[in-house]
């Protein structure tokens, strides 16, 4: 799963979270339903947006729920799901601009994909979702040659970007894409009076994923020789992160202008989630007071706590900074830092706790590539993946969090002042 909003189960509060859950199942089934079982591996975290506005802005309706079968991905179970135009729109999207970014990858030639057979299928699937999603965004009224055009003219602004060009050159082709698609939602819900405002807030947004995009990128991109924008351009991490925060209580302004029918949600996403998104891309996320460890509890289940270092769920430091940082280099599915699970380890005999004298836990070693693949299996069939609390590492037993339990939970204090939102992180 991919995205800049990815929203903290604490924050949201059951009621939201169960909303969000609704949309971003609604965009798989949706990617299924109309455009085959291959599509559903661009579901993202950021086009679920597009089925949250329009649903905001028409209101939920009994029509714009269904009951979904039992999936792996949640455990077996039914769930509540949304449908309709939104969900459809946001398929359209996603596979659009998905279908871009392959083509992208191949033409850099990106990993496998600069190898000619891999690269010969990747264009295949990607014509093949181009032209999907232009039928997908016909059936609701949106032409996404707007998207297709403005992802071609990317490619030129970058060919000719160098020092001194101004970033916001880069971002626009971005911009224009997701201002268009934010605006259409006003279309589907009826609100033409929103489609200003949305637009703005959609531009906006776009140049908010250009910008995270660049800085979460910008030090694998400068190993491996790829192009980046910041650093073609000359463009500071300090003039970045001023854009980002311009851009983000842009966004803020812009949705008080919009009309909603019930607008929490929304407001959550793109006014505190996306807050955060910047600060997480900028490594500058508090701790989530969640998962602080307990006062005089000495050594944590994750490791040893380091005075005056805040410690989050995956050791060493910050959650979302250093070597915890499971977004950043360290962190995800791959080999990194990050204390495990055996690491100064308190309980019966471990780190000075318990009775006697500490006893030496061996470390775990990696499982093989086939053993590993097993566990995956599991863990994807048993949901833990996406909803356990915590789960070990198929491969490097490294304990992780499930993707639905992202916890940083700090509020971007002022944003709501004044404001009649009901933001659930009120006492968070």
């Amino acid at each position: 799963m991919f995205g800049m909003v990815r929203p903290c189960s604490h924050r949201l509060g059951e009621s939201l979270k169960a909303q969000w859950m609704a949309h971003l199942c609604g965009l798989c089934l949706a990617l299924r339903r109309d455009h085959g079982q291959l599509a559903r591996i661009v579901t993202n975290y950021d086009g679920l947006l597009i089925s949250v506005l329009t649903e905001a802005q028409a209101g939920v309706v009994s029509a714009g729920r269904r009951t979904a079968g039992p999936c792996a991905l949640r455990g077996m179970r039914t769930a509540s799901v949304a449908q309709g135009e939104g969900a459809r729109l946001s398929a359209a999207v996603s596979l659009v601009l998905a279908s871009a970014k392959v083509r992208d990858h191949v033409a850099d030639g990106d990993g496998l994909l600069g190898r000619s057979p891999v690269a010969v299928a990747a264009r295949r699937v990607a014509a093949s979702w181009g032209r999907a999603g232009a039928r997908g965004g016909s059936a609701v009224g949106f032409d996404t040659d707007v998207l297709v055009e403005a992802v071609d003219r990317q490619l030129g602004l970058e060919t000719l970007a160098g020092p001194g060009t101004p970033i916001l050159t880069v971002t626009e082709p971005t911009e224009t894409a997701t201002a268009a698609a934010f605006a259409h939602t006003a279309v589907l819900a009826g609100r033409p009076g929103n489609a200003e405002p949305l637009a703005e807030a959609g531009r906006l947004f776009g140049r908010l994923a250009h910008l995270l995009d660049a800085v979460e990128d910008r030090h694998a991109d400068a190993v491996s020789g790829a192009w980046n924008p910041l650093t073609a351009t000359g463009t500071s991490l300090t003039e970045a992160r001023r854009l980002a925060d311009d851009a983000l209580h842009g966004i803020r302004l812009a949705l008080r202008e919009a009309e909603f029918a019930d607008g929490k949600l929304v407001h959550v996403l793109l006014a505190h989630e996306l807050g955060r998104s910047v600060d997480r891309a900028f490594g500058t996320v508090p701790v989530c007071a969640a998962h602080q460890p307990r006062p005089g509890a000495g050594a944590g289940p994750y490791g040893t706590p380091q005075p005056g270092v805040p410690q989050g769920p995956y050791g060493g430091g910050d959650l979302y900074a250093g070597g915890g940082n499971p977004y950043a280099g360290g962190g995800g599915f791959g080999a990194g830092a990050g204390a495990g699970a055996g690491a100064g380890a308190g309980g019966f005999g471990g780190g000075g706790g318990g009775f006697g004298p500490p006893m030496p836990v061996p470390p775990k070693g990696r499982r093989g590539f086939w053993a590993g693949c097993g566990v995956f299996l599991t863990l994807c069939c048993t949901c833990k993946m996406c909803c356990a609390e915590e789960y070990e590492g198929p491969w490097s037993r490294k304990k992780r969090n499930g993707c639905c339990q992202y916890c940083d939970c700090s509020c971007p204090g002022g944003c709501c002042d004044g404001c009649d939102c009901c933001c659930p992180c009120d006492g968070c």
